[in-house]
C-alpha cells in the first residue's frame, strides 16, 4: 500500500509542477480536441474532488453507488467557467484533495483495495480500480498539456 501511495504522491507532484510552471499565455492554447491547459486544470481539479468523495464512499460504505459525471458538459458550462476562470483555486483544490487522499492511503490496510461499489458508468468498481485510475489521471493530463504546448 505504501508503494501505491507514493506513486499517487509522485503523480500529484508531476501535475502540480507542470501547472505551476505555465505562463499566462499558455493557458488558452488549444489542442486538436479543443481543450486548453486552463480547461484541463479545471477538469483535473473537479475530477479530483469527485475522487476524494469516491474513495471515502468505497471505504466507509462498501457496495455504494459511485456516480459518474459528464466531464464534457462540465468543461463547456459557462457558469462552471473552465474556459475563462482563473486557475489558482482549481490548483488549490487539486493540491488539497490529493494531499488528504494521500494521507488516507497511508492509513489504509491492503485488504481495503478489494472493497467495491458500483460505478454508474463502468459497473463494479474497487478501491484498487480507484488507485489505478487516480494514480494515472494527473499524469495523463500533464502529458495532454505538454502536447498542447509541444513541451
Amino acid at each position: 500500500m505504501k508503494e501505491l501511495a507514493e506513486q499517487y504522491k509522485q503523480s500529484t507532484e508531476i501535475f502540480l509542477n507542470l501547472a505551476s510552471s505555465l505562463k499566462f499565455d499558455d493557458l488558452d492554447r488549444a489542442d486538436s480536441e479543443g481543450w486548453t491547459p486552463r480547461q484541463v486544470i479545471h477538469h483535473v481539479a473537479d475530477s479530483e474532488a469527485q475522487s476524494y468523495a469516491r474513495l471515502r464512499r468505497l471505504i466507509a460504505e462498501p457496495g455504494t453507488t459511485i456516480q459518474g459525471y459528464d466531464e464534457g458538459k462540465w468543461a463547456e458550462n459557462p457558469t462552471i467557467g473552465y474556459r475563462n476562470h482563473e486557475i489558482d483555486s482549481s490548483i488549490a483544490v487539486f493540491k488539497a484533495v490529493r494531499q488528504s487522499s494521500y494521507e488516507l492511503l497511508l492509513r489504509m490496510e491492503d485488504s481495503l483495495l478489494d472493497q467495491k461499489g458500483i460505478h454508474t458508468e463502468s459497473g463494479e468498481y474497487s478501491v484498487r480500480d480507484w488507485m489505478n485510475s487516480y494514480i494515472n489521471h494527473p499524469i495523463d493530463h500533464a502529458n495532454q498539456i505538454k502536447k498542447v504546448l509541444s513541451l
